[in-house]
């Protein structure tokens, strides 16, 4: 058994702790986003649909404090600023997508097996 630090398992070990930020509501899909390019907040809120700009700028600050992503400021006027994954972020995001895709590839099914159940309630 791993020490406490160390296992997912126990309540207040970091694994833990990054689990619950990478699977909340909105970072998988706003690291899946900035997996296919580096955006700006405006895009990236448009990418992730449904997401409020309270929720999105929360979620990207708790994603940069846990070194997923990299807020850069562009010199120009007016200023930019562009959200990317790091390097240990790409990771995640690679996990992630293994994820989506079974997601979209087992929809039919899901909604099949969803249906199915719901009959089986209302029978």
């Amino acid at each position: 058994m791993r020490d406490v630090e160390g296992d997912i398992f126990a309540r207040n070990g970091a694994p833990r702790a990054t689990l619950e930020t990478v699977t909340g509501r909105w970072a998988p899909l706003v690291l899946l986003a900035l997996t296919e390019r580096g955006r700006r907040f405006g895009v990236l809120r448009q990418r992730v649909q449904g997401v409020s700009e309270k929720m999105l700028a929360h979620t990207l600050r708790t994603l940069e404090r846990d070194g997923l992503v990299r807020r850069r400021l562009s010199e120009s006027v007016p200023p930019r600023v562009e959200y990317a994954l790091t390097p240990l972020g790409s990771a995640f995001g690679q996990q992630l997508q293994s994820l989506a895709d079974l997601c979209e590839t087992s929809a039919e099914e899901v909604a099949a097996a969803r249906e199915a159940y719901s009959d089986g309630l209302a029978g």
